[in-house]
């Protein structure tokens, strides 16, 4: 309490020094002795507004993959440039496939001839059986002949499978590219030998969409769970809460994204918990690896106070909004203040909705002393600006400082 009141006095000597150079105009002036100097007051914009929470995170890919050969050869040709885009499927390596072509045309021929010893097998038993209806064979001559279809049968789907598991060896000594992104560099030349499931030949990241992948406190993760238990922000596990994110060399929060995934247990050496976010990249700007900050949905759209920041003053510790009485005294309370939007600073405690506030000639008053009040209006300078309600959750509105003293 004694700070704060060290802070008002502070205010209100710079606000007379400020007060006596400007309207220092003489006895008739408005700053003259018993003038009161004209302000311009206005009660604070209220409008629904969120609350958001930044983080530091990095940019990661959803899929990573180590492109690896699936048969083993020499390497005869690279179709790829290095570091180059790739589609799915896109031909990156072809192993020599000629080993691979001789192996299949072999498993072909012995699938053929097994068979045509299916089909003798097929007449044979044909024969027997008409045979054994007139019974010029025996009964065992009948089985042993449906026997050996059988095992003919067996053999020619055996053949088939061998001939199926060459052919795609064949295909395997092209090698492409299991995902869309972009690809590194290669990893060895032409003429090298790979080795199948064991060389890695370059790898590949996807890029659109990318994941933002950061940590949040133990406190945080505690204010997300209160506020889903009492339904005014739905947890980010069942719900895909909007993020916005910027870069190192931006100044707004330009990325939009959605959470998309919230750890089941927080770290105990850090006392952090994981959360992921996913972003669309379409220009592949952002990179794994990156960094970012973000900031994300952090409670229910409630009503808000806003105003401008030309009504703050600042002193060495607090800051302080100037208000006009009934009695056409100012006063200097001092706030706390939230983000900017649509330009204007979002007051969390320290003013009422009917508060009138000064927003012209701040210079002019001093609290403890008459002024003269001038109905003006709060516009927002810059409309659309700063975080914004999303529609996707619409919780009852309650006051700005009820919602300030729930927190």
């Amino acid at each position: 309490m004694r700070s704060t009141l060290c802070s008002i006095m502070f205010v209100s000597l710079a606000l007379s020094a400020c007060a006596k150079k400007d309207d220092g105009a003489g006895p008739g002036g408005p700053g003259g002795p018993g003038g009161a100097p004209p302000v311009t007051v206005a009660v604070p914009l209220v409008k629904p507004i969120v609350d958001w929470d930044e983080y530091t995170g990095r940019f990661e890919a959803i899929d990573s993959v180590d492109v690896r050969p699936r048969v083993s050869g020499y390497i005869q040709s690279i179709n790829f440039r290095d570091g180059q885009f790739a589609r799915k499927g896109q031909l990156l390596f072809v192993i020599d496939p000629r080993p691979f072509q001789a192996v299949l045309a072999q498993a072909v021929a012995d699938q053929a001839r097994a068979k045509a010893a299916a089909d003798v097998a097929q007449t044979v038993f044909a024969r027997t059986k008409t045979l054994l209806d007139a019974k010029a064979v025996s009964q065992e001559e009948y089985e042993n002949a449906r026997s050996t279809v059988q095992q003919a049968r067996a053999a020619v789907a055996a053949a088939a499978a061998t001939t199926q598991a060459k052919r795609l060896d064949v295909e395997f000594t092209r090698v492409t590219a299991p995902a869309s992104g972009r690809l590194s560099d290669r990893k060895l030349s032409v003429g090298n030998y790979v080795t199948s499931g064991q060389t890695v030949m370059t790898t590949i990241v996807s890029l659109d969409p990318i994941h933002f992948v950061f940590t949040g406190s133990e406190a945080l993760y505690l204010k997300y769970q209160r506020a889903n238990q009492a339904g005014t922000r739905p947890s980010s596990r069942v719900s895909p809460n909007p993020v916005e994110i910027k870069l190192g060399d931006e100044a707004d929060f330009n990325w939009r994204g959605r959470m998309d995934f919230v750890d089941n247990s927080l770290d105990q050496g850090s006392g952090t918990i994981r959360g992921r976010a996913v972003v669309r990249n379409p220009g592949g700007i952002l990179t794994p690896g990156m960094f970012g900050r973000m900031r994300l949905l952090g409670s229910g759209s409630y009503n808000g106070m806003l105003i401008p920041e030309g009504a703050v003053v600042t002193d060495q510790t607090h800051k302080v909004a100037m208000v006009v009485g009934a009695d056409n005294v100012a006063a200097a309370h001092v706030v706390e203040l939230g983000p900017l939007v649509d330009g204007l600073r979002v007051v969390r405690s320290g003013l009422a909705p009917g508060d009138r506030v000064i927003i012209g000639g701040v210079q002019r008053a001093r609290p403890g002393t008459k002024v003269t009040p001038q109905a003006g209006k709060i516009v927002p300078p810059a409309p659309g600006t700063g975080p914004q309600p999303p529609a996707i959750t619409e919780p009852p509105a309650s006051a700005a400082t009820a919602a300030s003293s729930a927190r």
